[in-house]
């Protein structure tokens, strides 16, 4: 069934729900309802009822005696067929229940019924008798310009809303009936960009000419930092607007889109509409309806946005492609740059995928001739990339109980000494990583996961940074009550602060991570206050990494270099290259030279050897050549299983009925079960398997079969994790 096909009063009809179910539900079409694929209906389950999506011709062999009818239609947008088509492949590759991916799509309930329109007014035919000056003001002021609100008419007026509401009953305003929302302004795709250099223009004529040829296509937009690669896809925006085409932007930082909102607008006159998690409930509503109406001409947002139900999607663009929180790895668990790619393939449309640091999957993809590089090898103008020094911790580390080396301080001090920015970088929130008593040595430990508990000492809290858990700081050790003897190791960026607070004394220091910054509005005042020339040493973790532009910041100094190396992780070195490269690219943006130090206690380390020399390709070649060899991703495939539960007996148990069923083949490897490092989370204990199979492997195959022969008992679950990118 297609969209405009309605199936006849009394036939049946699949209808999916957003729950997590395995399918679709059969149910009839009542006589007096017109129902086509991708409205979104109410229907009787069990009890009570539910909201649907109807998704198509039912298949089922149930008797239609036993069906119940659908109960109504929900006065919303449908879901288009592109979209279904979009959940039914991601549920396929993700071996997901299709109804819990569906939900995603509806992820706003309130936004299904349609608002209410708004009321204002205007003069009307009517002049009062008592006619006061207040009164004159308000009826002067309604009757030019556009209709107001009574609050409008009151403020403007400068009256109570007592005296607007008596020139209503007075019959001297008329009611006007207004939409629920005033629609987005339309970007201005024929307003003037800035000038670009030869080669931003020779990229831009490629990604322009991909969205206008209107064929599927990925395009991955390769350029150092600083190269302008925003400016160069937003002529790949503007041409899709220009075909009256929806366009979306995928941004990895919530923090992010600060300095990209500004930019738009001046590119294009106009804001485009967000969507993250810091959206209010009322803005989260109308930006869905917007969206799905068509009306939304430009959306910028989280990994979530993808799922939105665009009418007339003509462009996905995913910006920092090889940023690892485009990464789900809770429910549903999806890689959106992946997604986006599938997206497109779907809707026949192009996907560029932006970065300075494409992902190693990505550079393979180009390999092989599935995706197209541009790239944009130098910096815009006059700048110049900044030259890195590493500094070995173990000649020239500070005394104990510090963390800036001597080199990096002279250098702090040099660079303020004329008037520039410095940042220091770690990537780690709070005031230490850990917290040990100096008597008995007991660590202070999250009491729902394995891992240490943060000191956050500006909020006086210790925190899990994986469940959420919160408590003050004890003055006693728990383990053996010795007072005043618990001391905080390592350094967070909090730390961090206080140290500069003391080498600085004269400098305007400010702390820049997620925590210490509510939403973007936030991020955007700090981004104004560093603009401004207000700040003069920047202390932050990843979200200062990239997509900022500081003109006067000249010198990066990263604290801990080896930080990501550890732990054995596939992708360690992949992603130290990448987040020290984009740390990196903040400085030497403008005409002032930029120099980066990295203080790192393994100089010899392949990937800061390829940093300090700019050797980097043949660091990439051998990281792939390694991958190749070991049958790793991306020239291989990889498949996560957890088994978790509060009940560790019955974790176990499942785990052992698993690994005796587990896939065999020659192209096929199963490695565990084993206790996850994070053996304990959230209160449950987790036991995991590492699946290894060959690229043309069909995956989710293997996984369906595997696990859909196993019953679990009590709470346990078995979580799959196709393409993980986390090993915890």
């Amino acid at each position: 069934m297609t969209d405009t096909d309605s199936p006849p009063a009394g036939e049946r009809v699949a209808v999916l729900l957003p729950l997590p179910l395995a399918g679709p539900y059969d149910y009839l079409v009542p006589p007096d309802l017109d129902v086509a694929a991708g409205d979104v209906v109410v229907v009787p389950f069990g009890r009570t009822t539910s909201l649907g999506v109807a998704w198509g011709k039912a298949e089922g062999a149930v008797d239609a005696a036993k069906l119940k009818p659908i109960a109504g239609k929900v006065d919303c947008p449908p879901l288009p067929e592109e979209s279904r088509r979009f959940v039914d492949r991601i549920a396929d590759y993700t071996v997901s229940p299709p109804g819990a991916v569906v939900r995603m799509c509806l992820s706003v309930s309130a936004a299904l019924e349609p608002p209410a329109p708004r009321v204002a007014y205007r003069r009307g035919p009517v002049t009062p008798e008592r006619l006061t000056p207040a009164r004159r003001r308000v009826l002067d002021l309604a009757g030019e310009g556009p209709v107001r609100s009574i609050a409008d008419l009151a403020e403007g007026a400068g009256v109570g809303t007592g005296v607007v509401r008596g020139l209503i009953e007075a019959g001297a305003l008329a009611a006007v009936m207004l939409p629920a929302y005033d629609a987005p302004a339309m970007p201005d795709w024929q307003r003037a960009g800035p000038n670009l250099n030869e080669d931003q223009a020779a990229a831009a004529a490629v990604l322009r000419g991909a969205v206008e040829a209107g064929n599927f296509a990925t395009q991955v937009l390769e350029g150092v930092t600083g190269a302008g690669k925003t400016e160069v896809y937003f002529e790949a925006i503007a041409a899709c607007l220009a075909a009256g085409r929806q366009a979306l932007v995928m941004l990895p930082e919530i923090a992010l889109s600060a300095q990209w909102l500004s930019r738009f607008e001046v590119r294009f006159g106009a804001r485009p509409l967000e969507w993250h998690s810091d959206l209010k409930p009322g803005e989260r509503r109308r930006n869905w309806r917007q969206i799905a109406s068509g009306e939304a001409h430009v959306v910028v947002g989280a990994r979530s946005a993808l799922f939105l139900p665009y009418p007339k999607l003509g462009l996905i663009v995913v910006d920092e492609e090889h940023d690892g929180s485009y990464k789900q790895d809770d429910g549903i668990r999806y890689q959106a740059r992946d997604m986006a790619v599938l997206r497109g393939s779907i809707g026949g449309f192009p996907v560029i995928l932006s970065s300075a640091t494409p992902s190693l999957e990505t550079r393979a993809n180009v390999e092989r001739g599935r995706y197209t590089r541009v790239v944009l090898a130098n910096r815009h103008g006059s700048a110049v990339l900044p030259r890195m020094r590493a500094i070995d911790m173990r000649r020239d580390g500070p005394s104990r109980g510090h963390w800036l080396s001597p080199i990096l301080t002279a250098a702090v001090q040099e660079t303020l000494g004329r008037k520039e920015q410095a940042l220091l970088f770690l990537n780690r929130r709070g005031y230490a990583p850990l917290t040990l008593c100096g008597a008995c040595g007991h660590r202070l430990q999250c009491p729902n996961c394995s891992t240490w508990l943060v000191e956050h000492r500006l909020a006086g809290r210790l925190r899990c940074h994986h469940c959420g858990y919160e408590a003050r700081l004890p003055n006693e050790c728990p383990a053996c009550g010795a007072e005043g003897r618990l001391k905080p190791c390592g350094p967070g960026i909090e730390r961090l602060v206080e140290e500069a607070t003391t080498l600085f004394p004269e400098a305007r220091i400010a702390a820049f991570a997620s925590d210490l910054l509510a939403g973007p509005k936030q991020a955007q005042a700090m981004v104004e206050k560093v603009l401004a020339g207000e700040v003069d040493l920047l202390i932050g973790t990843q979200i200062l990494a990239k997509g900022h532009h500081f003109p006067m910041l000249t010198l990066v100094g990263v604290v801990d270099a080896d930080l990501g190396l550890g732990g054995g992780d596939l992708r360690a070195a992949e992603r130290t290259y990448q987040l020290l490269s984009q740390v990196a690219g903040r400085a030497g943006r403008a005409e002032h030279k930029g120099q980066v130090m990295l203080q790192t206690h393994m100089p010899e380390a392949p990937v800061l050897q390829a940093l300090v020399s700019g050797d980097v390709e043949s660091f990439l070649e051998s990281e792939l050549e390694a991958r190749a060899m070991a049958g790793m991703p991306p020239y291989g495939r990889l498949a996560a299983l957890i088994v978790s539960g509060h009940d560790l007996e019955r974790v176990m148990e499942t785990a052992r009925t698993l690994a005796r069923s587990a896939p065999q083949g020659p192209d096929v490897e199963v490695w565990g079960p084993a206790a996850a490092p994070l053996s304990m989370l959230r209160g449950r204990h987790r036991q995991r398997f590492l699946m290894k199979a060959g690229r043309g492997a069909r995956v989710s195959d293997l996984l369906r079969s595997w696990v859909g022969g196993v019953k679990v008992r009590g709470d346990t679950r078995i979580e799959i994790d196709v393409d993980p990118y986390s090993f915890l």
